[in-house]
């Protein structure tokens, strides 16, 4: 006997994209989030950006989801009127000796099934973009933004009106084996509580780790140790030499744990620069103000107009990394515990960029690993 069929741990865009897959399938679900709202953390503190699928190399879960997630993604937001704008993304090269990494970024995307991909030479570079200096880009005319805010109210209202119940307030305290299913314990303000669930889905995020230590994994041992990884973003107002019609980004550096400083428009219009890096040890949302030097020199290096002025410090977010610094690729964890003898268990560790555009097809992963589960 079991007082639900399925917790979903954290609200954030993935935990309420799979709660709302979840409920329409039948399931009885009940999501649990610490915080007092949903998508308070990394789904609302981030760049929006629906991404093609050219970062990630070929045949990893970040790469297939994020190609099925974009399609997905598109179709939602025509069907339900969810804020996005299909800009389009320009890798740009600022010297010659960085063109050969944009033809592998090409390939790379063409290998995870990208289909419009295309390497633009200096005049055409002029051509799109007046304001960009570069010797070649690539073009990727599928890559936009959504308005992540109203992607999430969508999920909670599906997984609402399917049924499903969203706490908040509510910090997975306790989580355990008991029988075939799971005990989770809760701490709400009124007290705390211990109920009977027959599967468990850690979308925790941030506290992704947390929440798997606390179903008994050492999360050393099985690289679930998550990094958190800061990035800024500044605004900027264009003029009519910094105004731009693309998201523009940088041809990263290989093996670099970001995209490097790029320019955003939101699906209001509003650009900015961001996001950087940094390994830090504690959640901080401040925008360091001396940072700024850094990000004008960054942009300049292709929208040679930008002034000091012209930025302004604007928001921050936390990355959960499963790579720390200089560990390279790390992977989405989306995993059923089965054979660590926790079946019933699934745990979602490292969601980071591209899990916003990937959360649909992230639920329907999900999804998937509990019909294979129930049909044991």
């Amino acid at each position: 006997m079991y007082d639900t069929e399925v917790t979903v741990v954290g609200a954030g865009v993935v935990g309420l994209a799979v709660a709302a897959r979840l409920a329409a399938s039948g399931h009885k679900v009940l999501v649990l989030e610490k915080r007092e709202g949903f998508g308070l953390e990394t789904s609302s503190r981030n760049s929006q950006v629906i991404h093609a699928g050219i970062n990630d190399p070929p045949d990893s879960l970040k790469a297939r989801l994020c190609v099925e997630g974009r399609s997905m993604l598109y179709q939602l937001c025509q069907a339900h009127s969810v804020g996005n704008r299909r800009l389009g993304k320009m890798v740009v090269a600022s010297t010659e000796d960085e063109v050969p990494r944009l033809e592998v970024m090409c390939a790379r995307g063409q290998a995870n099934g990208v289909d419009d991909l295309r390497l633009l030479t200096r005049r055409e570079v002029a051509v799109l973009e007046p304001n960009v200096r570069a010797v070649a880009a690539l073009l990727s005319p599928s890559t936009g933004v959504v308005d992540a805010w109203a992607l999430m109210r969508l999920f909670a209202a599906q997984a609402r009106d399917r049924g499903a119940t969203l706490a908040f307030h509510s910090e997975v305290v306790g989580l355990g084996p008991a029988g075939e299913g799971w005990r989770v314990s809760v701490l709400e303000p009124e007290g705390a509580f211990t109920f009977q669930s027959r599967t468990v889905v850690n979308c925790a995020g941030l506290w992704s780790d947390h929440i798997a230590a606390l179903a008994g994994i050492d999360v050393d041992q099985a690289g679930y140790r998550l990094h958190y990884c800061k990035g800024e973003f500044f605004a900027f107002t264009p003029r009519p030499d910094t105004r731009l019609d693309h998201l523009v980004y940088p041809t990263p550096e290989v093996d670099a744990a970001g995209l490097g400083i790029h320019t955003i428009q939101d699906v209001e219009g509003v650009s900015r620069l961001g996001p950087s890096i940094e390994y830090v040890d504690r959640l901080d949302y401040q925008v360091d103000v001396s940072h700024r030097e850094a990000f004008l020199q960054a942009a300049r290096r292709y929208l040679p107009g930008l002034e000091e002025a012209d930025l302004s410090p604007d928001f921050a977010g936390i990355r959960p990394k499963l790579a720390g610094p200089g560990e390279g690729f790390r992977d989405f964890i989306i995993r059923h515990e089965a054979d660590r003898g926790l079946p019933g268990l699934v745990n979602l560790v490292g969601i980071e960029s591209p899990g916003l555009t990937a959360s649909p097809a992230i639920a329907r992963h999900v999804a998937g690993l509990l019909q294979e589960l129930e049909a044991r």
